[in-house]
C-alpha cells in the first residue's frame, strides 16, 4: 500500500497518531514473523498504530521501513523510538480512519 499520500493526508494521519498509545515493542526477538502477525493483526483493527521500539534503537530506522514493507503499510513517522505506520482496512465500510 504505499501509494503516496498528500502532505494533508499526512498531517491528519499523524495528528491522530499523537493521541495513540503504543500497541507493540519490538524487543530483543527484532520482527520475525511472530510479531509480523501480531503488527498485521494490529493494522486490520486499527489501521493506525504506533510502535516502540525497547530494543535494536541504533538500527530503528531501517527496521520501521522494513516493518511498513513487509506490512504493506505506510510509514507515517517516526519520532525517538516510536515509529507510526497505517494501513486502511480491505472493507471499505469498515475504515476508522477516513482521509
Amino acid at each position: 500500500m504505499n501509494k503516496p499520500f498528500s502532505n494533508p493526508e499526512i498531517r491528519k494521519l499523524k495528528a491522530l497518531a499523537q493521541r495513540l498509545d503504543p500497541v507493540l515493542r519490538i524487543g530483543r526477538e527484532g520482527i520475525g514473523d511472530t510479531f509480523l502477525k501480531s503488527v498485521e493483526d494490529a493494522l486490520e483493527l486499527h489501521e493506525l498504530i504506533k510502535i516502540k521500539f525497547t530494543a535494536h534503537k541504533e538500527e530503528k530506522r531501517e527496521l520501521a521501513a522494513q516493518l511498513a514493507e513487509k506490512t504493506s503499510s505506510f510509514l507515517v513517522a517516526q519520532v525517538g523510538h516510536v515509529a507510526v505506520i497505517y494501513r486502511a482496512r480491505t472493507d471499505p465500510a469498515k475504515r476508522k480512519v477516513v482521509l
